[in-house]
């Protein structure tokens, strides 16, 4: 199986470390005292706060070893190499609806770190996709679910 490279920005990485370190040091305990609590309860085999417990303890492994990979695959996009010429991870870009005749200013950034409520979105996503390499001027269309959106690049910046 081809491991994926997820590109992202040294902040972006700084916070995945930080929760990784929250989940092995805080969960993990947090976790393990309810195990213990739910053993005290007696006979394993009806004990539904154990079982809970034990499902608990597999989400939060899974969930670390999810960012582990993550993290040990992670490409950091330098800032300093982004270009205003061209829309790529990182950049912040205004962009006009045609149809709508609405702006928009959202930022590119690698799929961990994609925030649709603060304006940030995966390179992955259909806008992000169909932003990638765009220049100012330049026109595109992203297929949504309610239709093919036009959409034209007003500006980029870092």
């Amino acid at each position: 199986m081809a491991v994926k490279k997820v590109r992202m920005s040294a902040e972006g990485l700084a916070n995945l470390e930080k929760e990784l370190e929250y989940l092995i040091t805080v969960r993990r305990a947090e976790v393990a005292q309810k195990l213990k609590e739910a053993r005290g309860f007696g006979d394993l085999s009806e004990n539904a706060e154990y079982d809970e417990a034990k499902n608990e303890q597999g989400i939060l492994e899974a969930r670390i070893q999810e960012m582990e990979l993550t993290i040990a695959n992670a490409i950091v996009v330098d800032e300093s190499e982004l270009s205003n010429d061209e829309i790529g991870v990182g950049s912040v870009v205004e962009l006009e609806d045609l149809d709508m005749e609405e702006k928009m200013t959202l930022q590119i950034v690698g799929s961990t770190e994609a925030d649709p409520e603060n304006n940030k979105i995966s390179d992955e996503s259909p806008i992000g996709i169909a932003a990638l390499k765009k220049k100012v001027g330049d026109v595109f269309e992203v297929e949504a679910p309610m239709g093919l959106i036009r959409m034209k690049v007003i500006s980029i910046s870092k």
